[in-house]
């Protein structure tokens, strides 16, 4: 037999490390998206763009990812992802440079390919994980991202001398910090993911099957048909992208509102700060519940969190409010309920050989969803209020709990022992 604790402590210590500093990179300019897209493009009602851009491109970035995963492994398709978000990073602060809105939408749409590499992370994490620690270990990973996502929004204010030594609007100097701190995650990820957890998986199963390694189905659209297969991966899906839906809409919105209500930088700032704080920072309690009681019971839990944060925001005026602050908290906390369980959900439900596909698919489809949901909020805020788009959200998260009712997985926390391998895998471990 051998254990392969050291492996997977090793992965997940590199996974933290990397989401810390992507975490930065991303959150950075979170704050200062949408008032990015409402200066270049001079209306308020395409201020959700910018965001909505990013959601897609992150969305459409999970195709090759994929691909990439399911033909060289995990480490190749973070790096793809990364690189993509780099491109965009630099086409972001080049589009606030020469104030041009077309190509702010080609740079955040690039730049979502990041945000599609750190979606990723956490199944790396749970591709050698234990059975009974799957949703512990990947709600590590969502963890992790609470350092460089707090401190993230918070570079608002230092960007803006850094944006002045180098001649560009105030609003792009926090896309510096998200350039390095990619270009960082990058780095770590070539350096450090070693032997790819993907790769050292399909053989120990095929060892454990002892057959030849299968061929693996890869592709997103082999994923969707993987994901409708089993109930458990259906219920997945449909948290995750309704989850994910509902915490985009209200927070890309939520900067142009306080704004509007004379709510400065650092106030806005610190309020994202507080709502990525509840996005990430009890996901190990999260994951721990997911393996207690099942991801089912969770996805219910996280969708009442999130219909009370939407009648917060609903209510909130313009500006900043408490009400508004502990909405925007709770919303956080009820994305992470529903991310962490619809993610063990799908981890749990569909084979090994088709796990990267699906995986892929799951993505594409969250980040479909919240993609069309931005774009919509946008649109409801300059047409008919942020407390009508609050309301909205709350509804839309009932979604959640009726399919939950509807469909029964079967998620069990079986434990399945480890193999013994043979020396080629055991040559990887040691």
């Amino acid at each position: 037999m051998v254990d392969l604790r050291p492996v997977q402590r090793r992965t997940v210590a590199t996974l933290v490390g990397t989401q810390v500093l992507v975490g930065v990179g991303v959150s950075a300019g979170a704050a200062v998206g949408a008032l990015l897209a409402e200066q270049t493009s001079g209306s308020a009602d395409l201020s959700g763009l910018g965001g909505t851009f990013q959601v897609l491109g992150g969305a459409l970035v999970a195709i090759p990812m994929a691909h990439v995963m399911a033909a060289r492994g995990r480490r190749w398709g973070m790096l793809t992802g990364y690189l993509i978000g780099i491109a965009g990073a630099l086409a972001i602060i080049l589009a606030a440079a020469w104030s041009s809105f077309a190509l702010l939408l080609v740079g955040t749409t690039l730049f979502g390919g990041a945000n599609a590499a750190n979606n990723q992370a956490r199944y790396v994490a749970a591709d050698l994980a234990e059975e009974r620690h799957r949703g512990r270990d990947l709600a590590l990973v969502v963890w992790a991202t609470t350092i460089g996502a707090v401190l993230g929004p918070n570079l608002a204010g230092p960007g803006e001398p850094i944006a002045r030594a180098l001649g560009i609007p105030v609003l792009a100097g926090p896309y510096v910090f998200s350039l390095l701190g990619l270009l960082l995650g990058a780095l770590l990820i070539v350096w450090r993911l070693r032997p790819d957890p993907l790769l050292l998986a399909r053989r120990i199963a095929a060892v454990e099957a002892d057959e030849p390694l299968e061929r693996q189905q890869g592709g997103v659209w082999r994923g969707f048909r993987a994901l409708a297969a089993h109930p458990g991966s259906r219920l997945g899906v449909i948290t995750t992208a309704v989850g994910h839906t509902v915490m985009v809409s209200v927070m890309v919105m939520t900067p142009v509102h306080m704004n509007h209500g004379g709510a400065s930088l650092r106030i806005i700032g610190l309020v994202i700060s507080g709502h990525i704080l509840g996005m990430f920072a009890f996901s190990p309690l999260v994951g721990m519940a997911v393996d207690r009681w099942g991801g089912r019971a969770m996805a219910i839990t996280g969708a009442l969190i999130l219909s009370v944060a939407g009648v917060l925001a609903a209510q909130a005026p313009l500006g900043w409010s408490p009400g508004l602050a502990v909405g925007l908290f709770m919303l956080g906390l009820g994305w992470s309920f529903t991310l962490v369980s619809g993610s063990t959900l799908v981890v749990r439900s569909v084979p090994l050989r088709e796990r990267a596909g699906a995986q892929g698919a799951s993505d594409l489809a969250m980040g479909l969803a919240a993609g069309g949901g931005g774009a919509l909020a946008g649109v409801v805020v300059g047409q008919l209020g942020y407390d009508v788009l609050g309301a909205a959200a709350a509804v839309l998260a009932c979604v959640i709990t009726v399919s939950a009712v509807l469909i029964r997985p079967n998620d069990s926390n079986r434990i399945r022992p480890t193999p013994a391998l043979p020396g080629e895998v055991e040559s990887q471990v040691g």
